[in-house]
């Protein structure tokens, strides 16, 4: 279930979907997405579908991680150089990033979680990946300004915080909202306090919660 017949079976079912960046699909077919789960589930690492991770959180189904990333690149219209992920959870995003931009800052609430992650990335061989544990609504102002940010949960409401993080021409992606959830994109106008949002799509995403957990 692992094979490289089912990845390609995987991009293709993401390519029908409408993802046709294809350097995003190209990575997610080299990246081994069953490393970032439990043995016991890692037989269907290859659907498209979110799989338990524990602690209540949710590995992202690959059709999103594939959206939101290409959301992300095409927004920004150019290489990113730092990009803020909000919610390291397996490190499976993460690990997208890192090989599509320069630096990625990732911030995590729970430690278990981002020990696992760190490890994951380690043996990938990804070393322009910055973990820290912290709550992620406030982001990481000392690592900013960012060229792009990425949430993968869902706050209710998009935090300022991570608003003045954004620098000129900076682009957020990210899931808004309690009950009913959707992806936004929000594009920070040249330097000024004008942000421009787009409402993209329904999503469903674990929240954004505040403090962290050992």
């Amino acid at each position: 279930m692992t094979s490289q017949r089912t990845r390609e079976r995987l991009v293709q079912r993401l390519a029908d979907k409408g993802v046709t960046n294809l350097q995003v699909l190209d990575t997610l077919r080299n990246t081994p997405r069953h490393w970032f789960l439990d043995e016991a589930l890692s037989h269907r690492a290859y659907e498209d579908t979110a799989l338990p991770i524990g602690y209540g959180q949710t590995l992202s189904q690959p059709y999103i991680v594939a959206r939101m990333t290409e959301i992300l690149l095409g927004a920004a219209g150019k290489r990113l150089h730092k990009v803020l992920e909000v919610g390291t959870g397996s490190g499976y995003q993460t690990s997208i990033l890192a090989q599509l931009v320069d630096e990625v800052y990732s911030v995590e609430r729970i430690k278990p979680l981002q020990d696992k992650a760190r490890e994951r990335l380690r043996e990938l061989g990804l070393r322009n990946v910055h973990l820290k544990h912290a709550d992620g609504g406030f982001g990481w102002p000392e690592a900013g300004p960012f060229d792009g940010i990425l949430s993968t949960a869902a706050p209710r409401f998009v935090p300022q915080g991570l608003l003045d993080q954004l620098a000129p021409n900076g682009v957020l992606v990210i899931p808004v909202g309690d009950q009913t959830q959707s992806l936004n994109l929000i594009i920070r106008d040249g330097d000024s306090e004008n942000f421009v949002t787009q409402v993209l799509e329904p999503v469903k995403f674990v929240p954004l919660l505040s403090g962290t957990s050992r």
